[in-house]
């Protein structure tokens, strides 16, 4: 913005208006802290959901991973039942070595789906729904807001 003045003019700081009682003040007027109040409002949700969609993408793959881990030990199970019944067939038709050797694939599938069941049951466990670090960071916004000064 440019300014020009007239030749025997000078540039004079703005004088309050006539009757006015208050002096001219370098202090941000009203409406300027309203707004940065509500840009550090908006920057603040801003970084809150930042945090929360982080968080609960952090505990969505740990679920996604526990969660294949129980699917592996369905399958498992689903070997466990189906080479059972074939041992128990040959068991029960033949008395001979091929039985034996189907006994003990079916006992090792068996040991597979259970360390595969309990790894997955206890990561499943260890997934947090809640978003514990942003519950924490509203807490402390929240007890700043209604003490800023402490």
């Amino acid at each position: 913005m440019a300014i020009s003045y007239a030749k025997n003019e000078t540039a004079r700081p703005a004088a309050p208006a006539a009757g006015s009682t208050q002096a001219p003040s370098s202090d941000p007027s009203l409406g300027e802290l309203v707004g940065e109040i509500s840009d550090d409002l908006t920057r603040l949700v801003r970084t809150e959901i930042e945090l929360a969609k982080a968080e609960v993408k952090q505990e969505a793959a740990q679920a996604g991973k526990a969660g294949g881990m129980l699917a592996g030990s369905g399958y498992a199970v689903h070997l466990v039942l189906l080479l059972g019944s074939l041992a128990g067939i040959f068991g029960l038709a033949h008395v001979v070595d091929i039985a034996w050797a189907a006994l003990i694939v079916t006992a090792l599938w068996a040991v597979v789906g259970a360390v595969l069941f309990v790894t997955g049951r206890s990561r499943l466990k260890a997934v947090r729904v809640k978003p514990e670090r942003t519950a924490q960071t509203l807490k402390e916004d929240a007890k700043w807001a209604r003490n800023p000064t402490s």
